[in-house]
């Protein structure tokens, strides 16, 4: 198995900072489209990847537009999702940041499965507040799932802009 994590295209919170960052839900902006496109050359997908998204908008939409014409498995997962780092207790999620509910999800990208047996705490939160530990716990089980898959795994996410 190979794991290869990408940053989502540039989202419509990132255009007019720090003020941006209170939107929510932020769509992909129209440079993100063109980079979301790119990436259909840049890593081309196969039949056999699997597309592990963050539960965000733009992470989502940034997937569906690389894979729009490649029947590759599409699993959203909120282990993946926006992380305050280092962790604050008293951190909140920005408004950017949350998470598609479960029914949107659906609705918006059919072709994303979401990811089963996870607590319902995790797709309204997330992991931006979640306690170190418990996050390593969950982590720990999604790892064990994934190494006994041998496709190529894309991690969708919100890694930190070089």
């Amino acid at each position: 198995m190979e794991l290869i994590f990408i940053r989502h295209a540039q989202g419509e919170h990132t255009l007019n900072l720090p003020e941006s960052l209170h939107l929510t839900n932020p769509s992909l902006s129209i440079q993100g489209r063109i980079q979301a496109q790119k990436l259909r050359s840049t890593l081309p997908l196969t039949s056999e990847d699997v597309l592990i998204v963050s539960p965000t908008l733009r992470t989502l939409q940034t997937a569906s537009i690389w894979s729009d014409t490649v029947d590759c498995d599409k699993l959203v997962h909120p282990l993946v999702s926006p992380r305050i780092f280092p962790p604050r207790l008293a951190a909140k999620t920005l408004s950017c940041d949350e998470l598609l509910d479960l029914e949107r999800l659906q609705i918006e990208f059919p072709t994303f499965v979401p990811e089963p047996n996870l607590a319902s705490s995790l797709w309204s939160t997330g992991i931006n507040l979640l306690a170190e530990i418990d996050l390593t716990c969950w982590l720990k089980s999604s790892l064990i799932f994934a190494g006994a898959c041998n496709a190529i795994e894309f991690i969708l996410s919100h890694m930190m802009e070089p």
